[in-house]
């Protein structure tokens, strides 16, 4: 990770022996609106990814795999389950240069319904009510969950074969741009958060904290003032931060949050 303290970028770094860059928000939202502005990278192999990301795998995804630099991709889990015979994935196509350009790419997170945006226009919208199971259980991203943003390595040989291909094929290290620079990259203008809380929280609430079963499957979150162990084991009890700024060089700002 490195900052252009010219251009006012933070830039994401993936080398063949560093793994790449992963920042996380050092605090949780419970629904609400983020957009990252980015420059993703274009190379095979090399997956640039903004999305969201709870303690048991609530996730919603923007992701852009390998040279693919006119399209985006859009997912969402809920608590990591993969539909057998289902795609929760969307592909959003003609999308001016994604590396040479900046674009602004939103997720909208309401109770309702998720929507995706790039630069202000309505891309995909997945309604909460299309994800309710044979069983009743919606399987929706529904708990507090933290904003990240990453550039990482698909294209190795440990990767599954089928995350290899979607990926764009294994990384070329003698590719003349990463010869030239020591690293690919992908560059990060701002970040701005407006949560959006479906319960107002009194004063002195400070986190969230998962409470008993809302189904057998989904807990319920609310308000609390205890104290927030980051990293700590997502079991009942277990309290998150509520809103907070994310984890970078001490000297950029990543956009605002607004509450």
């Amino acid at each position: 990770m490195n900052t252009n303290t010219t251009g006012g970028e933070l830039a994401m770094l993936l080398t063949q022996t560093n793994g790449g860059t992963r920042l996380s928000s050092t605090r949780y939202m419970h629904y609400g609106t983020v957009t990252a502005t980015l420059k993703t990278g274009r190379w095979g192999g090399v997956v640039t990814a903004f999305i969201t990301m709870s303690d048991i795998k609530d996730e919603i995804d923007w992701e852009f795999p390998g040279a693919a630099t006119t399209e985006g991709q859009t997912n969402y889990f809920w608590q990591g389950y993969i539909p057998v015979g289902a795609n929760n994935g969307d592909i959003t196509q003609g999308l001016s240069d994604t590396f040479s350009n900046y674009h602004d790419y939103t997720i909208d997170w309401q109770p309702t319904a998720l929507t995706f945006s790039v630069d202000g226009k309505v891309v995909r919208t997945v309604n909460q009510a299309d994800t309710v199971d044979k069983s009743g259980v919606s399987r929706y991203p529904n708990t507090p969950s933290r904003v990240q943003l990453s550039i990482w390595p698909a294209g190795i040989p440990s990767s599954a074969p089928g995350t290899v291909e979607w990926a764009g094929g294994m990384i070329n290290w003698k590719d003349p741009d990463y010869v030239a620079a020591g690293h690919f990259y992908a560059l990060v203008k701002s970040v701005t958060v407006k949560c959006g809380d479906k319960a107002n929280r009194g004063a002195n609430m400070t986190a969230y904290v998962y409470g008993t079963n809302l189904t057998s499957q989904t807990p319920s979150i609310a308000f609390s003032n205890q104290s927030t162990l980051l990293n700590g084991a997502a079991t009942l009890g277990t309290s998150m931060q509520l809103r907070g700024v994310m984890v970078a060089v001490a000297s950029l700002m990543l956009g605002a949050y607004i509450l």
